[in-house]
């Protein structure tokens, strides 16, 4: 996994001009990985991945993806390029049943392959071949995130980029997603993710950023930042994510 796809460098970004939200962030993310991008609430992670999606307003740095430059590619043709991003609302049609979902983001396919690829997308996730003709809007969370995972994948993107997948799920949900990440990573799928919830998400990653006020303040592989003071000071102001409550005033 040594072929860097993503490669972000010095990113500034921000809805009004003069006012960044992200403030020369740096990451990169090799063929394979899953890359997870922690912070405390306001750091910027969900504007910094919207930034390179083409949603927020780049005033400086660059995006490469696949060493091509993207930088200034309007978001509507990010899925042609080769990312697809996964908002945390919003990302499905309610109104439209779950089968019509997926045609409607087989856009950019050939109308031959269609067909196939939504059956792949069945077997991918298969709680969502029993519910084909509901509307989506009526899919539990867990299902929900399930169709606009699929929605993503059904155009064979080489970075899937994700913000929040977890948030508002139940405990049982919140695992089923994050197993279905790891399964789309062992299917060769490249994964930014934005996520809260540390524990889970450095569970499955294997490197991960801490964005504090719009800049990467910290990195290292996932399975070790969890014990990390640093990462403790900079995401949370105390001790460490794994020290015990107790032991004195």
């Amino acid at each position: 996994m040594s072929e860097i796809v993503l490669d972000v460098r010095g990113l500034e970004a921000g809805y009004e001009p003069g006012v960044p939200i992200v403030r020369g962030a740096s990451i990169t993310v090799k063929k394979g990985e899953i890359v997870v991008v922690l912070g405390p609430n306001g750091a910027g992670k969900s504007s910094f991945i919207k930034a390179i999606a083409g949603l927020v307003p780049i005033t400086g740095g660059t995006v490469f993806l696949d060493g091509k430059d993207i930088t200034a590619a309007p978001a509507h043709t990010m899925v042609r390029l080769g990312l697809a991003f996964v908002p945390q609302t919003e990302n499905i049609f309610p109104l439209m049943s779950v089968e019509d979902n997926l045609k409607v983001a087989c856009g950019i396919l050939e109308r031959r392959e269609i067909p196939a690829r939504i059956e792949e997308m069945y077997t991918a996730f298969p709680d969502l071949v029993r519910q084909r003709r509901t509307a989506a809007g009526n899919l539990s969370g867990g299902q929900r995130q399930m169709l606009a995972v699929a929605r993503a994948l059904i155009v064979h993107p080489k970075v899937l980029v994700l913000d929040e997948p977890s948030a508002g799920l139940s405990p049982k949900f919140v695992s089923m997603v994050f197993e279905m990440l790891a399964g789309i990573r062992k299917s060769g799928v490249t994964i930014l993710l934005v996520e809260q919830n540390a524990k889970a998400a450095l569970a499955i990653g294997d490197r991960a950023y801490v964005l504090v006020e719009g800049k990467d303040r910290h990195e290292g592989i996932a399975s070790e930042l969890w014990n990390d003071p640093v990462v403790a000071e900079l995401y949370l102001g105390q001790r460490p994510l794994h020290a015990e409550k107790g032991g004195g005033a």
